[in-house]
């Protein structure tokens, strides 16, 4: 997942909308999305294993 995540930030930072923002903005965004996956990886990593613990 994480080298999705890198893969398409650098995708778009050649050739999308990141490519007409500063290089400081796109970092902080790809970031705070970085950020935002590790907590719902993190989340779902912990309901699945609650789920697996009360069969």
């Amino acid at each position: 997942m994480l080298f999705l995540v890198v893969a398409l930030f650098l995708f778009g930072a050649l050739l999308g909308t990141a490519g007409h923002v500063p290089v400081s903005v796109t970092v902080v965004g790809g970031i705070a999305i970085t950020a935002w996956l590790t907590v719902f990886f993190l989340r779902e990593r912990r309901r699945s294993g609650m789920k697996g613990a009360s069969r």
